[in-house]
């Protein structure tokens, strides 16, 4: 017992040592970092964001350090072409995330107080939603590419594949959901200009 006492102790008292960074520099590494949260704060999903759009900017790792095997050209040119698409409908699903914060679903009475408060929040609202279209735009556009080479297998990244496929058939649109919420957004920011003193 005192030996292994004595042991942590000794833990203790050495100094911590700094270990050098690790720089990462491609789009595998970054990618990896993207993580769901249970609770979804702004500053959670704005540290995905980054991770995100950093993501976008790298390099590919060589192929054979990709999230796939790849044997040939073709599954080299389909993996590029679906992990882009897969990093453009993560960051859609993050901004639409980040906006629903901001937005609001009804103008009450009794928010009359605070209009310019929820004015501005509005405003916020609106703009990540319209930075989420871009990048849906982006996702349909790598979705459709990647649609070209259909014959390719990449088991370990079906799931994107799958995603794709639900793009190119129209059953996951961003676009419609964006225009939903930027609709009901308009509605309610006509409700909070139409408010004045009388109003609470």
């Amino acid at each position: 017992m005192k030996a292994r006492i004595a042991f942590i102790l000794a833990l203790v008292t050495i100094p911590a040592t700094v270990l050098p960074g690790y720089r990462l520099l491609y789009r595998e590494e970054l990618y990896t970092l993207y993580h769901q949260h249970l609770y979804q704060y702004s500053e959670r999903i704005a540290e995905n964001i980054v991770w995100l759009e950093s993501a976008l900017r790298a390099d590919y790792a060589n192929p054979l350090n990709a999230i796939a095997v790849i044997r040939t050209e073709r599954d080299w040119e389909r993996y590029r072409y679906l992990f882009e698409m897969q990093l453009n409908l993560l960051l859609v699903e993050s901004y639409v995330q980040w906006a629903a914060r901001y937005t609001k679903r009804e103008a009450y009475f009794f928010n009359a107080p605070f209009r310019e408060q929820n004015l501005e929040s509005l405003e916020i609202a609106e703009s990540l939603f319209e930075t989420a279209r871009y990048y849906w735009f982006e996702a349909a556009t790598w979705s459709a590419r990647a649609s070209d080479l259909r014959t390719v297998h990449l088991p370990e990244i079906e799931n994107w594949a799958d995603r794709s496929h639900r793009i190119e058939t129209r059953q996951l649109d961003y676009e419609r959901v964006i225009d939903r919420h930027l609709a009901r957004l308009e509605e309610v920011r006509r409700a909070f200009l139409a408010m004045d003193d009388s109003t609470y």
